[in-house]
């Protein structure tokens, strides 16, 4: 009886030693992976919505293994040549979401809605493709009002001939992705036509009030261009000196 208790404790005591041996593997196995790091694509600089990413851009951060996702960018061949969807902070890992080579094309909770023109009480001729604009209701019987609080992006303006307005020696979208202000504001001052059509990057809830509002012709909409994304980058980009 006695040895049949012994063998038994035996063989627990060998169990409860092995689970004891394999959860110190483990715990040795997780901390060899915390440990690892994985190398990732970061900017060396801030780097402003609408540029175009270049090798000088560029370096890159280890991070912890751990911590690494599959959207980070390892590759440089893999984001060269795309544009920043949105503004990447110096040193941020880049994920793929962030880039893009069709950064007009709209997000994935929009749809790019041609504005009627009936609905247009007046629209800015500097606007352009890229830029952010912000939009004003007016009705002869309410007080006028800015519609939205975020900006809209503006995925094209088109002539009367469905023509991108623009100016065809000095593309407004090459000086933004170059980071050009000077350049920017000579190809809006030498555009080639009038604007008659805007199209908008929008939510659907945010066409659904545009329509409401504008349908029964009380109410219309001024778009204007805003400056306050390019004043942004030029901060970003000198230093916060003018």
């Amino acid at each position: 009886m006695n040895r049949k208790k012994n063998l038994i404790i035996s063989l627990l005591a060998a169990v409860l030693s092995g689970v004891l041996v394999y959860s110190i593997y483990v715990l040795q196995l997780k901390q060899i992976e915390l440990q690892e790091t994985v190398e990732v694509l970061v900017p060396s600089r801030f780097i402003a919505t609408g540029e175009q990413l270049t090798a000088d851009m560029l370096t890159t951060k280890w991070i912890a293994k751990a911590s690494y996702e599959p959207e980070m960018a390892t590759s440089a061949a893999d984001i060269l040549s795309l544009e920043t969807a949105v503004p990447l902070g110096q040193g941020e890992p880049i994920l793929s979401w962030k880039v893009s080579p069709y950064r007009l094309m709209p997000k994935r909770d929009e749809s790019t809605f041609q504005i009627p023109r009936d609905y247009v009480l007046s629209v800015s001729n500097g606007i352009r493709a890229g830029d952010q604009v912000v939009l004003y209701v007016s009705g002869e019987a309410s007080a006028s009002s800015r519609l939205f609080d975020q900006l809209v992006t503006v995925a094209s303006v088109k002539t009367s001939g469905n023509l991108e307005v623009d100016d065809p020696k000095n593309p407004n979208l090459l000086s933004l992705a170059n980071g050009d202000r000077q350049k920017m504001y000579a190809s809006r001052r030498d555009a080639n036509a009038m604007i008659d059509y805007v199209n908008l990057n929008l939510t659907e809830a945010q066409w659904l009030e545009i329509d409401e509002l504008c349908k029964q012709g009380q109410h219309k909409l001024v778009i204007a261009y805003s400056p306050m994304t390019m004043d942004a980058i030029h901060s970003e980009l000198t230093g916060g000196q003018s």
